[in-house]
């Protein structure tokens, strides 16, 4: 290749180190890289705050009622802490309010510590409330006297309470953040080591109030435990919906047009048979399962469907009222 007049003649080990400076002039330098900002969370608004610290403070109350007008007067007492607290108060004749708050103290700071600032404050609203409102309606006369009356409608109003505060970010038992702490390091899950605590509390209660009332207890807590989950779950409870049927099509803009539910058409195939399957699988309520069936049913009586309980659903077309 000629040179042309006037151009001046690089040698080969020049023309390598022109090409690496040219290459290291595009490469950009480290202070050119910027740290990319944290992402900010979106702050909740006033009023959404003030309606969870409404909803806790209507719990707690709720769970005071339950109590004090209902539990306590007949020796019905509650797992966990308001159990123990129960017992105490009992024993040493002083008022519940300050076992409720003194006892869970302690588990609330370590809540602040472990759970979050937003859980410990909830819950000490929670706690705060509640311990006031047994205090206050100590001097009032139970709404009624029969032991059957006591533990059902007590148990009803103590679970009723409780869940408006779970449901709302809160709590109100310390045993619930042992729990959660106790859950994260073993194999266990939170209702399981509950569920283990309130034994033998509710084995304690035995020993105070006899073991008749240690039995009424022991339902009082269940109906609790039972309206707890309707409450915090809600009727709309999630439920999941696998189908196979040759009628797939039919039953598939059946959901989309009579519960308003988007479905989902997966491939499959069959273990047996080897032929080539398409699954429906869909997201319907609680209250919504049993027209699920009906529609399955009246396209294909011999389709095949499972249906499964859903923790949470997020996402999609899928609409559920917020809890927080």
């Amino acid at each position: 290749m000629k040179r042309r007049d006037g151009e001046k003649s690089y040698t080969y080990f020049e023309r390598i180190v022109m090409r690496l400076n040219l290459v290291e002039s595009n490469i950009p330098s480290p202070e050119s890289f910027t740290k990319p900002e944290p992402r900010q969370h979106k702050q909740r608004s006033v009023g959404s705050i003030v309606l969870r610290f409404i909803f806790i403070i209507i719990g707690a109350i709720l769970v005071s009622v339950a109590l004090e007008l209902f539990l306590v007067p007949n020796k019905i007492t509650d797992g966990g802490v308001t159990g123990i607290s129960v017992m105490s108060s009992y024993l040493s004749k002083l008022p519940l309010g300050i076992f409720l708050f003194l006892f869970n103290l302690p588990f609330l700071i370590v809540g602040y510590k472990q759970i979050g600032k937003t859980f410990a404050i909830s819950t000490l609203v929670g706690i705060t409330v509640m311990s006031i409102g047994t205090a206050l309606l100590h001097p009032v006369e139970p709404f009624v006297t029969d032991t059957l009356l006591a533990f059902v409608f007590g148990g009803i109003l103590l679970g009723l309470g409780t869940g408006i505060v779970i449901r709302f970010g809160g709590s109100l038992d310390g045993t619930e953040i042992v729990a959660i702490l106790i859950s994260r390091k073993s194999p266990f899950s939170v209702g399981e080591i509950i569920m283990f605590f309130n034994f033998f509390i509710l084995l304690s209660a035995g020993f105070v109030f006899g073991w008749e009332r240690a039995l009424f207890s022991l339902l009082a807590y269940y109906i609790a435990y039972k309206t707890i989950d309707i409450v915090v779950d809600g009727l709309n409870e999630s439920k999941s919906a696998w189908i196979i049927s040759d009628q797939i099509d039919e039953i598939g803009d059946a959901i989309v047009n009579r519960l308003g539910r988007s479905v989902t058409y997966l491939s499959g195939e069959g273990g047996f048979s080897g032929d080539p399957k398409k699954v429906i699988f869909c997201v319907v309520t609680r209250l919504e399962e049993a027209k699920l069936k009906e529609i399955v049913n009246h396209f294909d009586e011999n389709a095949f469907l499972a249906v499964g309980n859903i923790h949470d659903v997020k996402g999609g077309r899928f609409k559920k009222n917020a809890i927080h």
